[in-house]
This record gives C-alpha cells, structure tokens and sequence, in this order.
C-alpha cells in the first residue's frame, strides 16, 4: 500500500471539533494508503508561548525558546492521536527526538537533514496512524530545534521526501491557490494546477498560503502538493512539475505585498564599489534589499541609488546608512506608502509583448511605476500602496484570469 502525507495547519486543529474533523480526513484516506499525519500547533498557540518568552527577556535564549514553542506541536498531536483511538483507530503522537528526525544549522532556523525511518515504518506495518509533531527536530547534541515559522510544511515535504510518499496534502483554511489574493479580488480563480517555480515567485511576493523555503524543498526533492481545505470537502491546488501542467494561459497568477519600503540614496558618487559598500552593512545586519534600480546624471558623476526592503527594517536601514561614513550621498529618502504588485507565469516566457500590456494596463488606471524588476517568470513593478487594488484588478482583466 502506498504512503501519503497528511499535513494540518494550525486553523485545521485550532479547537477540539476542528481536531475531530480532521479525524474524519485521515480516516477517509486510511482506507487507501498507509498515512503519515504532521501536525502545526493549535492556532494562536505558538505566538502565545512567544509572547511568554518575551515577558522573560527580549533577549531570550535560541535554545530556550526552541524548547519551549516546539511544545505547541506536542499538545495538538497528543490530542488529535487522542481523538483517533476514541474512534477505534490505531494511532499515537511522534515528536521529533522520538523518530529521531535530524536537523542542522541555527536553532530557530534549522533544516531537515535525515529522518530515521525505522520506527515509522514498523508501526505503519502494524496498522498505526503516526501523529507527528512538524517544525521541530533535534541536532547532533540531542537540542531541540526548530526550522522557522511556516516550518511544519517544510517537515511534511521532507518526511513525504524519505518515505517515499505518492504525495503530500497540505490542509489549511483556504480550498487551493488563487490567481490572486479573494480578499483582494472576489473575481480570483482557484488554480488548479501551478508548477513549482510560479508558486515559489508567488509565495516569495506575498502569497500566504505557504512558506518560499517550503515550496524549495518540494521542488528539489520533486514532491507533489496539494493544497486543499480542510473545512470544505473540495478538490485543492496540486503543485507540480511544468511538464505536468497544461495550460494555455500566459500569467498564472498576481502577488502583492504590504510591508515594503522603498529607500533612494540621491547624489552618490558614481564609482566601481559604491553599490558594494552600501549594500554589504545591509547585509551584515540582515536585512534583505529586494528591487535595485540606479540613475546616472548626465555628467556620468553621480547617481541616484533606489531600493527596496521589508518596512519593518527601515529604521535599522537608516541608521546603518547614516552610520558608514564611507557612504558619501547629498539625501537620502524613504517612503512607507509603497507595494510591490508581480505578474507571475511561465508562459511569459515564450510570449513577446507581456511587459506592454502590463505597463499599458497600469498607464491606462494613471498608476505610475517607481521600480520594476523583472525574472523569466514574472515582472514586478513598485506602485503607491493605494493603488494596489485597482492594479490587481485591471492586470486581472488584462491576462483573462477570471475566466
């Protein structure tokens, strides 16, 4: 019998009838496949034990707080192996030093390195249903570790990776991938197949429904996802190989964000390093630049130097700037109100003319364009914040993605 891998988020088991209807899920899939069940913590509870943390100390341990938000994993798959047995079917709760799955790096940051099959396996030949707990793992010395917020999908795709598994079913509270944000578009159409790349484009520019690093591992390790709700009993998203996929359509989808900021250092002298030495602080204090764009005066003397970032570094940022003294500029600007709106679709890469209509479609609703940058897959344009909307809209209608 083949092996699939069942992962529930944290509004999938948020409250004890949530737990009992997922209950159901499994059970149903029971029937077909040997299941292998990863856990999120209830919602809520992993920023409450956060929280905790940081009534002790803002500078509370890695180490500590790896110990202490893993427990979150535990409580929800004792309770949801708890709910299984009462309905008469063979399971238990797994927590990662149990398995051992082994991780490395930096606590709060670590990456699935190895899963020990053995136990798992015995127990699924013995007819149990192994509840284990995602986003944690132990590394050389036995610590527990954590792998990042979002970090339960990430052990799902590897645990599905060392199995073997037929496929990976990531549960949460929405039915799938939408071309855009519903919240944003009631007109956004549920994907029914994207590949890994447009996802990966869509998830790192703003897309919810799963973590980038996530979506990187199953494109790696070639694991199929679905997306799916776990509180409707419809067909989801599957992401998947571009080979697998057909579909005529150029774009695929449309990502905005709302913690950008955008950074223009004016009247910097135009010299080989200059970029280097601005952006190497940023870098050290990590934080990450997104789009880069430079303007050279006529005399080929100075430049105006324009980035962006996350809006929660900006402060950070500034200081940084202000601080290097090797940085030489005449002013230096921020603006807050800004967001970043992307077109995303492998097909643009074998059709001419999809820039044009994506700027003609902007200039037609008078939203001008601060920043672009682009990829083979996807083209990304800054624009003032209110006007997000409107640009979602008329690119949706532009590309045809509700229909």
């Amino acid at each position: 019998m083949e092996i699939i891998v069942l992962k529930f988020g944290g509004t999938s088991v948020g409250s004890i009838q949530r737990i009992k209807e997922v209950a159901k899920i499994i059970k149903s899939y029971s029937r077909k496949y040997n299941v292998i069940v990863l856990s999120s913590a209830m919602s809520g509870t992993t920023n409450k034990l956060i929280n905790m943390s940081l009534k002790i100390s803002k500078n509370f341990s890695d180490h500590e707080y790896d110990t202490l938000v893993s427990a979150g994993e535990q409580i929800s798959c004792s309770l949801l192996a708890g709910q299984l047995l009462e309905n008469g079917i063979k399971a238990r709760s797994w927590m990662a030093w149990q398995i051992p799955i082994l991780t490395e790096g930096k606590h709060k940051y670590s990456r699935i390195k190895y899963i020990n099959k053995n136990k798992i396996l015995k127990y699924l030949r013995s007819g149990g249903i192994p509840i284990i707990a995602g986003f944690q793992g132990i590394d050389k010395n036995l610590n527990i570790t954590t792998i990042g917020r979002g970090g339960s999908d990430s052990s799902a795709i590897m645990v599905a990776k060392f199995f073997k598994a037929r496929r990976c079913v990531i549960y949460t509270d929405v039915e799938g991938v939408y071309t855009t944000d519903p919240n944003k578009l009631n007109s956004a159409k549920k994907i029914q197949n994207i590949s890994y790349e447009e996802m990966l484009e869509m998830a790192s520019l703003g897309s919810k429904v799963m973590q980038a690093h996530s979506i990187q591992d199953a494109r790696l390790n070639r694991i199929n996802i679905e997306v799916k709700s776990s509180f409707i009993n419809k067909s989801g998203t599957l992401i998947t190989k571009r080979k697998n996929i057909i579909n005529n359509k150029i774009i695929t989808g449309i990502s905005s964000t709302d913690n950008d900021a955008k950074v223009t250092l004016v009247g910097v002298k135009d010299r080989p390093g200059i970029a280097a030495s601005i952006f190497k602080p940023l870098s050290q204090n990590s934080i990450n630049v997104d789009m880069v764009v430079q303007n050279i005066s006529s005399d080929g003397k100075e430049t105006d130097l324009t980035f962006t970032i996350k809006s929660i570094d900006l402060t950070k940022t500034k200081k940084i700037i202000n601080k290097y003294k090797n940085i030489i500029f005449k002013k230096l600007i921020f603006d807050k109100n800004v967001s970043k709106v992307s077109i995303i679709g492998v097909g643009m890469i074998t059709t001419p003319g999809v820039t044009f209509r994506m700027f003609q479609a902007l200039a037609r609703k008078n939203i001008n364009i601060q920043v672009i940058s682009t990829s083979e897959i996807k083209i990304s344009v800054l624009i003032k914040r209110t006007n997000v909307t409107k640009a979602i809209k008329c690119l949706h209608q532009e590309f045809k993605l509700n229909k």
